[in-house]
């Protein structure tokens, strides 16, 4: 039985994020357009606890965090390092339980899964079977990215593919279809169409006038992986643009050695911080930027109009990020390096080719996602 629409739906939103912070902010900034919409939103997080994610407008349920335990994704572990044993586990996965049945949610919405977060099935598994047991039975939508990892190993698509016909009611794909389609990167999208609504990128409004102005501002994401970016920035601030202010943003997860040894090696004209909660408004101010091409990060230099150099993270495999970058590169909105092997030439005969172009024209990318989304929520039958 389908619960009944009401005037305030209660949301339960699950968001795992493993590595980087990007799935986490997008679930945040989905589930801030649907407070603002007037649904009661409860978000479970099960990744480190990240400043300001999720926001204060809903309900924050944290459960006992995991990372992942490689740059490949290929085990968990908990917060300390050490591999998460069952135990663990399953004090994890009943939590989980315990906060669906108190939420009692007309809409459960779980990020990546089952497109990904494999390892998490010890814990949606049981949740799906919650859902199909509970009465009434809210509905249930999966809310991915334009843009998929692909896999390699056999099976891995029909098994995503079954799960998403005996369970979920809804596809929501974070993306515009004249932008990248979902079949581009999953290949048996064909047997799940009747489920899919793209909702335009998740991106953020146009930010307020920095109170602050560097010219070059590199960001490396969630940190962990972009020690090498960081450490290449630092070189080549000092043979070009030595006259413009630079700003290096590690993200939280760079170890301290790691940030310690780049702050003692920093030139004048740049300063090195871990995070800056205003990163979308420099990046308004700044002539050039530097960074991976996670989604959130495309979707702030896409707003802003900021001309850009895009090192797609492709360590353990992962394919996505390239397919971005690659798209963009087409556009004209964007240049393109390779994370492998990526020297500080590179970079600076990179930066001087792009702070010779104009900025980008404003792109034909519906950018509106987190609105659309919250619009297709409340007014599903």
């Amino acid at each position: 039985m389908t619960p009944p629409h009401t005037s305030s739906p209660r949301i339960f939103f699950y968001v795992q994020h493993l590595l980087g912070i990007g799935h986490l902010a997008r679930a945040s900034r989905i589930a801030s357009a649907m407070a603002t919409d007037g649904c009661q939103v409860t978000v479970v997080t099960g990744g480190l606890p990240v400043n300001g994610f999720p926001g204060s407008d809903v309900t924050s349920v944290t459960l006992p965090p995991v990372v992942a335990s490689s740059a490949g994704f290929l085990g968990l572990a908990d917060q300390t390092g050490n591999a998460a044993g069952e135990e663990f586990l399953s004090a994890r996965r009943d939590l989980l339980l315990e906060a669906f049945w108190t939420a009692k949610p007309d809409v459960v919405i779980i990020e990546a899964f089952p497109f990904g977060r494999r390892q998490m099935r010890f814990e949606l598994l049981p949740l799906l079977d919650a859902i199909a047991r509970a009465n009434p039975k809210p509905k249930l939508y999966t809310s991915v990215r334009d843009i998929l990892q692909q896999q390699k190993k056999p099976g891995r698509d029909q098994e995503t593919v079954a799960l998403l016909r005996d369970h979920f009611d809804g596809i929501l794909v974070h993306g515009d279809p004249h932008f990248v389609r979902l079949e581009e990167t999953f290949a048996l999208t064909s047997a799940i169409s009747d489920k899919i609504t793209y909702t335009g990128l998740v991106a953020p409004p146009l930010p307020p006038e920095p109170m602050e102005t560097f010219d070059i501002i590199v960001s490396a994401g969630g940190g962990a992986v972009g020690r090498d970016l960081i450490r290449a920035s630092l070189e080549a601030a000092s043979r070009v643009a030595i006259d413009r202010r630079w700003l290096l943003i590690t993200g939280p997860n760079l170890p301290e050695q790691d940030f310690a040894a780049l702050a003692k090696d920093a030139p004048g004209n740049v300063d090195l911080v871990r995070f800056r909660k205003d990163f979308p408004s420099l990046l308004r101010g700044a002539e050039l930027s530097i960074s991976q091409a996670g989604y959130n990060t495309v979707g702030d230099l896409l707003v802003t109009g900021c001309r850009s150099i895009l090192v797609p993270f492709t360590a353990g495999g992962e394919t996505e990020q390239s397919v971005r970058a690659e798209r963009l590169e087409k556009l004209g909105l964007a240049l393109t390096l390779p994370e492998a092997g990526l020297t500080t030439d590179q970079l600076v005969n990179a930066a001087e080719i792009a702070l010779s172009r104009p900025k980008p024209s404003d792109p034909d990318i519906d950018l509106a996602g987190a609105q659309r989304t919250s619009a297709i929520i409340r007014e599903a039958p």
